[in-house]
């Protein structure tokens, strides 16, 4: 019973104010205690951080060059094979060449027979 107290105005007025402290003094944020290693922390991450960059750049170059290398090696296979039918062709054309050159030796031997056995020839060759 309060009544029984003999308190005052002034002491339940103060006493109020000192609750209604308590109270705010419940939901007030608390001083966070800061880790010793934080400034550590953020040195670590950091590094972890550049050491994944670095290999994902050197990944990434190396995927380049393999890509370059490959590249090469397909332009060298093209002109390889550019070469060979190249030579082949002059091979043919030479093949193409000595042939007619062996018919018209031919012809030119034939010159001195008669017309018929020419144009029997030629038609061999022509056909």
């Amino acid at each position: 019973m309060s009544y029984l107290k003999n308190t005052g105005f002034a002491d339940r007025i103060t006493a109020q104010q000192d609750a209604k402290k308590a109270m705010l003094a419940k939901f007030k944020p608390k001083a966070a205690v800061q880790d010793p290693d934080f400034d550590k922390r953020e040195e670590q991450r950091a590094a972890e951080l550049e050491a994944v960059r670095a290999a994902r750049a050197e990944a990434k170059e190396a995927a380049r060059l393999e890509a370059l290398a490959r590249q090469e090696a397909i332009a060298a296979v093209k002109r390889a094979e550019r070469k060979e039918r190249k030579a082949a062709e002059v091979a043919e054309q030479r093949v193409r060449k000595e042939e007619k050159a062996a018919a018209r030796e031919e012809l030119k031997s034939l010159g001195r027979s008669s017309k018929a056995s020419r144009a029997h020839q030629w038609g061999n060759l022509i056909g």
